[in-house]
């Protein structure tokens, strides 16, 4: 069969021949309907991502993705190693699968639950973000932050979201999904809006997607200067690093102030509240996406255009989608 074939970390997958699956311990072979290139997929293959140590050579690429099953049922799913999704077919364990819905195209729910379920987990999970909350999203104009912007209102029910990107049109439509007010990286200072914005209504959490130096400003902007600092609890979930692997964050901004540093990743969240995800929300993410109260841009690509595609950078805020 075709796949887009890892041969060696760092280097993008190449489109060529691998081996068939076959059904082994429970696991059947499925026809795959798309795979998402996510982060998660392009940091695993470079090489660059803690999980990356755990592949196998040569396997598969493609985190997740929608299959088609012997039974005929149409699922959002994994693959079992060596076989990824980025296939024609993939070697899947019906246990882990979540059914999609016939009115969800294959695109899209290929596309959403993976940036759906880190923002559900982010908000749910490690914000404990509840109605009426204060939300600054950092990095909200790519694919994951925008939404986590539509899923405060839509899931969470929080009060006002603060969007901070460089995309001055993403920025523009977030306002129209869920953002109360909006930051352009590169254009305001960061480092004031928030600060102003804390103290008129100080934040309950803060998601990042960016880390480095657009992190420091924050973090610097939720720091108390004086003694006598009234104390208000904030939550800064970190998820991404766009902007940096690394940052400079001075003692005295946790001393200073109720800033709980946490993460979202491999690792850092429960096994029960992972399985709550796919189970509860996901069908839920679903139904968003059916009933378009959720809006999520994708851009389909033959899966034999992988090693193309691969080098260039879709558009802020769009999911490349592979077909087999």
């Amino acid at each position: 069969m075709k796949a887009a074939v890892i041969e060696a970390l760092g280097q993008p997958p190449a489109y060529a021949d691998f081996p068939e699956p076959t059904g082994q311990q429970g696991a059947v072979v499925a026809t795959v309907e798309a795979a998402a290139l996510t982060n998660l997929t392009r940091g695993l293959v470079s090489g660059a991502h803690y999980g990356s140590s755990g592949l196998a050579l040569p396997s598969v690429a493609g985190v997740d993705g929608v299959a088609r099953l012997p039974d005929g049922r149409r699922v959002y799913t994994g693959a079992v190693s060596p076989y990824g999704m980025m296939a024609e077919r993939a070697l899947i364990d019906p246990r882990g699968a979540v059914d999609v819905p016939d009115d969800v195209a294959a695109v899209t729910a290929a596309a959403a639950p993976n940036p759906g379920l880190s923002a559900w987990m982010s908000l749910h999970h490690a914000a404990q973000i509840r109605p009426g909350r204060h939300l600054l999203v950092l990095g909200a104009t790519g694919v994951t932050g925008a939404l986590a912007v539509q899923l405060a209102k839509l899931e969470f029910g929080v009060q006002r979201v603060v969007a901070v990107g460089r995309d001055a049109a993403r920025l523009q439509w977030l306002r129209s999904v869920g953002a109360d007010d909006t930051i352009r990286l590169g254009h305001d200072d960061l480092r004031t809006r928030v600060a102003d914005a804390h103290h008129d209504r100080p934040f309950d959490a803060v998601l990042d997607y960016l880390w480095g130096e657009p992190a420091e400003q924050v973090l610097s902007a939720l720091g108390n200067q004086g003694l006598g600092a009234t104390f208000h609890a904030t939550r800064y979930v970190q998820v991404g690093s766009m902007a940096g692997a690394t940052i400079n964050l001075p003692a005295s901004i946790l001393r200073s102030a109720g800033v709980t540093v946490t993460g979202v990743g491999f690792g850092s969240v429960p096994t029960d509240v992972v399985v709550r995800g796919r189970t509860e929300f996901l069908p839920r993410l679903f139904g968003m996406l059916a009933d378009g109260q959720l809006q999520l841009t994708t851009q389909a690509e033959p899966l034999a255009n992988v090693e193309g595609v691969w080098a260039q950078r879709e558009p802020s805020g769009t999911r490349v989608v592979f077909i087999p």
